[in-house]
Formats: structure tokens, sequence, C-alpha cells
């Protein structure tokens, strides 16, 4: 007999104050950027090699892409991380056949990031790096079989 495992977890809404608004806006920008800049320079090395950039390849540009720009460090560096992983990944399946080729992100449209790790959960609160605390509505309870 095979054993059900069930996930639970909880949908929240987030209201964020002005300064969280600008933060996360400066957020979604600096992830749009790096992964418009990533892409290009893969598709330039593709044309000139034949092979694109492995994740670790993309990974190893942003140090060098924050030096260049500094602006780059007001936004969690694992944010860009899960970013290139995200395009690495979306390269690996259009040469796999299994999706289109990756677009260039725009502004307008939906924004997205991930915090892979120190997310940190109060008692009423959520905490985001670089951003700060945040109080969610709670929504309610979500099982994932």
């Amino acid at each position: 007999m095979s054993e059900c495992r069930y996930e639970t977890g909880s949908k929240v809404s987030i209201y964020p104050d002005s300064h969280q608004q600008t933060s996360l806006a400066k957020a979604f920008g600096c992830v749009r950027w790096v992964w418009n800049n990533s892409l290009a320079e893969n598709n330039r090395v593709y044309k000139e090699t034949g092979f694109g950039l492995s994740r670790t390849a993309l990974n190893s540009r942003l140090p060098e892409l924050k030096q260049e720009y500094p602006w780059l460090a007001e936004t969690y560096s694992q944010v860009y991380q899960a970013s290139m992983l995200n395009l690495s990944r979306a390269l690996i399946n259009f040469f796999e056949g299994r999706a289109k080729f990756p677009k260039f992100k725009s502004k307008h449209g939906k924004q997205s990031l991930q915090y892979p790790q120190n997310v940190k959960l109060g008692v009423h609160s959520l905490y985001f790096p670089k951003i700060g605390w945040w109080l969610p509505k709670y929504i309610g309870r979500l099982k994932v079989n």
C-alpha cells in the first residue's frame, strides 16, 4: 500500500507600505535587468561558440555585474541566483524541445521574484531580506497532495 503524504501551507496577501513598495519595485527591476543582460550574453556566446552559458557561468557573472553596477547591491543576492537558475532551466527546456526560447522580460505585466532562503516567519509577520517585515493578511490553508 502506498503512503499518501500531504503538505500544508498558508496562502496570504501582502500589502506593502510605501518604503516596501519602493524596495520591491527596485528588486523587480534589478532581477529583470539581470535576466535580460544574462540572456543577451548567452545569445552572444551561443552565436560565437555554438554553446550557451551554463548555470555556473551565469552565476559567476553576478559578482562582476554587481561591481560594475553598484545599484544591483540593493537587492538580495539570492534573488539573482534564483533568477539565473530559472534562466538556465528555461534554456535547457528549450534545447530539449519542451519549451519555447526564453523571452526578454518587460516591466509591463506580471512581475515576480523568488527568495530561496532567509525568509523569516514571525508570530504575525514575514521577513524578506533587504525589504523588511511585512504584515500579511491570512487567506486560508493550502493542501498539496
